[in-house]
């Protein structure tokens, strides 16, 4: 059914119109508003992502693996300025009771504080029409990472090629008029390569089609340049990471010498064992915080599997049209 604009919001799918052609997801199966509300169950899931991410950076520290768990805040988290009227307290977001519960935890690194520091700089952070962050927000979350982690970026990472392309974008597409957005890619690739692709990401790129791949992606990069951190790094990730090296997985790549990336809001600790990384990196979307994730995930009988985003040890659904990446 088409949705329809009432006021700020479009009616009908979940989408919100807020000041200058901004666009918010605001529904969807992660039901995005629920982020933003108080309450006895949002207290006990994030009580259960604090108590997680305790559990694995203590796992992780007996294995020997530095462990980070990142937060990419939701646009209604970072541009509230932009919402135009829309009822919600960002005081409330996830991403914010997190960083409040975890702050002495180094198991944890705050993304929204530095976003939102730098939201009203020349360049925006994240797309209009979309749910993702731009090159510069992702630039920026890379260096927090990189400090955190006791590493020097390249000294060019912003400097490198980028091209910029018109498209429609994932909340764009939701609505009637299909506003196109300029969007701007980063060419990152210099010193490391794919060394490793998992089966199940070679059966969609075979086919064509890679772009319809979400849940069980897996690849691996290596870097032979003589500048890169010489620690292995495994990320466990989404679409703001994503397996084409664009993005933060692109950024890791040319900075450390082996970087492994799986697609999977759960981890798979015998493949974590097996690569036995110096650091293991979690990466999620706040609105996928809506699950807790089992830590139950295969990457060997994901790959082996036929269809992607049915792969979730954790019982996730398939990505619905909030959790895909339409031009990534």
């Amino acid at each position: 059914m088409v949705g329809r604009r009432t006021g700020g919001a479009f009616d009908g799918d979940g989408v919100h119109v807020g000041r200058d052609g901004w666009l918010f997801l605001t529904g969807g199966t992660n039901r995005v508003l629920d982020r933003y509300r108080s309450g006895l169950r949002q207290w006990r899931l994030l009580r259960g992502w604090a108590r997680l991410i305790a559990q694995r950076a203590a796992r992780a520290d007996r294995l020997g693996i530095r462990c980070l768990h990142v937060v990419v805040p939701e646009k209604l988290s970072v541009y509230d300025n932009m919402t135009d009227g829309l009822r919600y307290d960002p005081r409330n977001a996830s991403t914010r009771q997190l960083a409040r519960r975890l702050a002495r935890n180094p198991a944890y690194l705050d993304l929204l504080a530095p976003l939102r520091a730098g939201r009203d700089g020349p360049v925006p952070l994240y797309l209009r029409t979309d749910t993702h962050w731009t090159v510069e927000g992702c630039l920026l979350a890379y260096r927090a990472i990189m400090r955190a982690l006791g590493a020097l970026p390249p000294a060019d990472i912003a400097a490198r090629p980028r091209n910029r392309t018109k498209q429609v974008m994932d909340l764009g597409d939701k609505l009637p008029d299909r506003p196109r957005e300029a969007v701007e890619r980063i060419t990152l690739l210099r010193d490391a390569s794919r060394v490793e692709v998992g089966p199940l990401q070679a059966r969609y790129e075979a086919e064509g089609r890679d772009r319809q791949l979400h849940v069980g992606a897996h690849v691996v990069y290596r870097n032979a340049g003589d500048g890169a951190d010489p620690r292995r790094l495994v990320l466990f990730g989404d679409s703001c990471a994503h397996f084409d090296p664009f993005m933060l997985t692109g950024l890791l790549a040319e900075s450390f010498r082996e970087v492994h990336f799986v697609w999977s809001s759960a981890l798979d600790w015998a493949y974590i064992e097996r690569v036995r990384p110096d650091i293991l990196l979690f990466e999620i979307a706040e609105r996928f915080l809506a699950r807790l994730p089992a830590d139950d995930y295969d990457v060997a009988v994901a790959g082996r599997r036929g269809t992607a985003g049915r792969l979730g040890a954790d019982g996730a659904a398939p990505p619905s049209p909030d959790e895909a990446a339409p031009g990534f």
